[in-house]
Parts: C-alpha cells; sequence; structure tokens
C-alpha cells in the first residue's frame, strides 16, 4: 500500500514531477495527478500501482509501511542508502536500481 502523502513525499524526495514520475513508471501525467489527489491510501488498478511502486524503488525510494520499525514511526519514505536523488531527474530507470 502507499498512501498520496507518500507519493509527493517520494517524489519531492527524488526532485521530480508529475511528468517524470509518469514516465519512469509507464503512466500517464492525469493518472499520477489522481493518485496524488486521493485522500489517503491510493486506490486504483493493481497493475498501476505496481508500476508505480517498482519505478519509486527504482529510483531509490524505500516505501515504510504502517508499522514497519522506523528511526521516526509511522508512515513515510527514506531514500536507499547510497543513493543518489540528482540521477533520478537525469536518466532513465533501469532494472536493477540504477539510472542510466
Amino acid at each position: 500500500m502507499i498512501t498520496a502523502p507518500q507519493l509527493r513525499a517520494a517524489r519531492s524526495l527524488l526532485g521530480i514531477d508529475q511528468r517524470r514520475l509518469a514516465e519512469l513508471s509507464g503512466l500517464s501525467v492525469p493518472t499520477i495527478q489522481r493518485m496524488e489527489a486521493s485522500g489517503s491510501i491510493i486506490r486504483g488498478n493493481v497493475d498501476s500501482l505496481m508500476k508505480l511502486i517498482a519505478a519509486l524503488e527504482v529510483a531509490g525510494i524505500e516505501l515504510i509501511g504502517e508499522g514497519t520499525v522506523s528511526q521516526g514511526g509511522g508512515r513515510g519514505v527514506r531514500l536507499k542508502a547510497g543513493f543518489d536523488p540528482a540521477k533520478a531527474s537525469e536518466g532513465k530507470a533501469e532494472p536493477g536500481g540504477s539510472l542510466s
């Protein structure tokens, strides 16, 4: 599961706009806009949600679910160790967690 605030925070951490996230995930900009406008937990097509989550993970985002141990507690996002967020806006995400 991913919430709209998590999605907005993830995009902010990566320094990318909705258009770039749409490109990375293979989704349309209106789909990303709808997801971010959701009240809380994003509801939608399972395939679209999986594409979104996969794109965020490849880009360096680690989603923190409710009840998952984290230093601050609660829901949130964090960058994976050793990831350079500047790379997210430079290239296209590739399988295996790297950006070209």
